[in-house]
């Protein structure tokens, strides 16, 4: 990075140089440091690191990081941030903010969209699951739940012209389900491009509630993971998913039960012990 000073800052001595070049160069682990560790590692004093802190124009060591968390995206630097939101991690404060977000995701939650989703699913000839990246959690997840059912459901390849070869036998009347959360990817583009000239429908996990015309599925879930620069929860669309799973199942109804019976009795038959 290219940490931005203020300009009353001045000319940096030469182990505030030092310490300003670790920075840039050194981003994820500067952030996951404390001023002990960095003196030591950058051999120089814990008042050195002090005073180069309100030299830039921080109070403290703690603003310092304030300020480079403000000018660094990336995973990394998300972890850190939420990370420094305590004194140290709790889990149960932690799991207080799931539920926080969850709550948000109940708020947000249009009973009407979740009805269309559940009807896209069952109503679907086959349906095609794309996830990339922390999404490819939730893609094999809902592939598990909704095979399950007894549906006919496809895993997409995550990206490259492997994504094409698998996109090129979706038919008009299948639904390509994809996760589209902070923001749409090249992949999530290509899939809403092709089923305006296919005709399938699209259902889209997303974390935004306001989106322009060219991102928009057919039908859209929102779930609330954070703030943008915080790291990002998989609490809330794992929830969602699973509540769009057995919603899925009471509509198929003895279908869907038939299907979990007979897997239950496979099971005891073949592997008695497992």
């Amino acid at each position: 990075m290219d940490l931005r000073l203020p300009a009353a800052a001045g000319e940096l001595t030469r182990a505030e140089q030092k310490i300003l070049d670790y920075i840039n160069t050194n981003t994820d682990t500067f952030l996951f440091s404390s001023i002990g560790q960095l003196a030591e590692r950058l051999e120089l004093s814990d008042a050195t690191v002090s005073r180069f802190a309100r030299h830039v124009g921080c109070r403290d060591f703690k603003a310092l990081k304030s300020l480079v968390l403000e000018q660094s995206p990336g995973p990394a630097v998300k972890l850190a941030a939420t990370l420094s939101q305590g004194a140290r991690f709790s889990p149960q404060a932690w799991l207080e903010r799931q539920r926080a977000y969850l709550e948000t995701t109940i708020q947000q939650l249009s009973t009407g969209e979740f009805d269309r989703a559940v009807e896209a699913l069952c109503s679907a000839q086959r349906v095609f699951v794309h996830g990339k990246n922390a999404s490819a959690s939730l893609a094999q997840l809902l592939h598990f739940r909704l095979r399950r059912l007894g549906l006919q459901v496809s895993l997409l390849p995550s990206g490259g012209s492997e994504l094409l070869e698998g996109l090129s036998q979706v038919g008009a009347k299948d639904l390509v389900v994809l996760f589209s959360f902070s923001k749409l990817s090249r992949e999530g583009r290509v899939l809403l491009e092709h089923s305006r000239a296919t005709g399938y429908r699209t259902l889209a996990f997303v974390g935004r509630t306001c989106l322009p015309a060219e991102e928009r599925a057919d039908v859209s879930l929102f779930a609330y993971r954070g703030t943008e620069k915080e790291y990002h929860s998989m609490a809330a669309p794992a929830a969602l998913l699973d509540a769009l799973a057995v919603a899925a199942a009471e509509r198929l109804g003895a279908e869907s039960a038939e299907r979990l019976q007979l897997l239950h009795q496979m099971k005891k038959d073949y592997f008695p012990d497992g």
